[in-house]
């Protein structure tokens, strides 16, 4: 190979491996896009974390036939209920130590499973989303208290759910980040003044990636807990109504 020639080729390797390098950068851990706080080296020590604690979980039911889950009230929201005991998972020696990741250990994550029934998965619960709607819920309830039932609302976002009026709060909007695409997720309240977060447009980019085909009696929300490691905190249900993600009371 003359020089010329070794040059070129030269070029082309290294433009090759640049282009490697971004593609890499942009490619979606487990088919998300994250905000910045969700960088790849955190989404790495998650899903490792995620996959040690499911093999534990995995052994634990294998070897007594239960799940290793705090008790749970009846009305716990569906994707807060099953909070992972870590202290009989330690105490019957199927962990060593409480992942960094977990709330107990300080982490930002609390690690509950969902599917109990048929499936058993880990999942963590983001618990700085978590505490941020729950503040906005206290400042709701102090308001509705003081106006004797009016709730601080605006537009409508979909029947029987209607967007926060902050300006009524005397709060700026706590743009809350999305752990699925990165986005800010709106808030809203139900007849009763609970809070939800909108995961309406996380849903529609699942959907669009989803090999599977929902129907109208699906809750979508599986959709986004299947392909990420987080469970979508403080949500509503959600089905297909006219071909469109719809948040429902039940």
């Amino acid at each position: 190979m003359n020089r010329s020639q070794w040059i070129i080729n030269a070029r082309l390797a290294a433009k090759r491996a640049a282009m490697l390098a971004v593609a890499l950068a942009l490619l979606p851990l487990a088919g998300c896009l994250y905000p910045d706080e969700y960088t790849p080296s955190n989404q790495l020590s998650a899903k490792e974390a995620v996959n040690a604690v499911q093999a534990a979980v995995d052994s634990y039911r294998k070897d007594t036939g239960l799940l290793p889950i705090e008790n749970a009230s009846e009305g716990t929201p569906q994707y807060e209920k099953f909070r992972l005991d870590f202290a009989k998972l330690k105490r019957m020696g199927y962990v060593t130590d409480i992942p960094k990741e977990a709330f107990e250990s300080g982490g930002s994550n609390q690690f509950l499973i969902i599917d109990e029934e048929k499936d058993p998965k880990v999942k963590l619960l983001d618990v700085a989303v978590y505490q941020a709607i729950g503040t906005v819920q206290s400042k709701v309830n102090a308001y509705v208290l003081k106006h004797k039932g009016k709730q601080p609302v605006s537009d409508e976002r979909y029947p029987d759910f209607r967007a926060i009026d902050y300006k009524a709060l005397g709060i700026d909007d706590p743009a809350i980040r999305s752990m699925y695409t990165g986005r800010v997720l709106e808030l809203m309240i139900d007849p009763g003044s609970t809070v939800y977060a909108d995961y309406g447009i996380d849903i529609v980019k699942a959907l669009e990636k989803s090999e599977t085909k929902p129907d109208g009696s699906d809750d979508l929300r599986a959709l986004l807990a299947d392909e990420s490691f987080y469970v979508p905190v403080k949500s509503p249900i959600y089905r297909l109504a006219g071909g469109e993600p719809r948040a429902f009371l039940k």
